[in-house]
């Protein structure tokens, strides 16, 4: 049985000029017959998967992507967006967000736990840049609608980005489930197409100065997502 490590060595050694590592996980996938050593007229040896090597890598690549759900590769779909676009990803993340449970009149300041699908930061230096961005996935209408009326949701994921995006995608006739009028206006709206991500409104560019510090705590207590070229990528495919 092939772990997801073996599999990630499987897949970097495929995108790779092949240069042995010598390891525990090279011997593995040596015996089984899932990589073969070559020695080029200098004498230098290198690594190339077997045609069973590609097959492992296609077979469990069709496996990955059909036990994904809809939501859950939309997920991934906007967070590779992200690192595409130089930032740092984090899925699921646990936030802790001061939010008002009072009214205008009579605050009542309080606590909430809130768990975006995709947060992301600048990689930047400079605090001031960090440009935090929340995205929320919805791929069913009910779900979309019902997470709307909930106004202490969305307020906790403002507290956390200065920007906050939904992004939508299909039903199973391929149309979207929702579209700009189904969000309140303090939010992006993005639909996702069958040719990519497609902006039906930006989120309001909000003010940000300074990071809380318990969520500087947070992400240093979370793993970002490995960008594409790095290690544990993926068996996401």
């Amino acid at each position: 049985m092939l772990s997801r490590r073996h599999l990630t060595r499987l897949r970097q050694m495929y995108r790779s000029a092949g240069w042995p590592c010598q390891d525990q996980l090279e011997i593995d996938l040596l015996a089984a017959g899932l990589l073969q050593l070559q020695t080029d007229p200098l004498g230098r040896d290198t690594l190339r998967l077997t045609h069973e090597g590609i097959a492992a890598l296609a077979h469990y690549g069709e496996s990955n992507r059909q036990l994904r759900t809809p939501h859950e590769a939309l997920v991934e779909q906007v967070a590779l967006h992200m690192q595409r676009q130089g930032r740092i990803v984090w899925r699921g993340l646990a936030l802790r967000a001061s939010i008002n449970h009072g009214t205008d009149d009579e605050p009542q300041p309080g606590w909430v736990m809130a768990m975006p699908d995709v947060y992301s930061v600048r990689n930047t230096t400079v605090e001031g840049y960090l440009e935090p961005i929340v995205h929320e996935i919805k791929v069913s209408r009910a779900d979309l609608l019902g997470d709307v009326r909930n106004p202490a949701k969305r307020a906790a994921y403002l507290a956390m980005a200065p920007q906050v995006y939904y992004v939508l995608g299909c039903n199973a006739k391929g149309k979207p489930i929702g579209g700009a009028e189904d969000v309140p206006p303090e939010c992006g709206v993005i639909v996702a197409t069958a040719s990519g991500l497609e902006m039906l409104r930006p989120a309001p560019q909000r003010p940000f100065e300074a990071m809380r510090f318990d969520m500087w705590m947070a992400l240093a207590k979370a793993s970002p997502l490995p960008r594409p070229e790095d290690g544990e990528e993926q068996l996401a495919f």
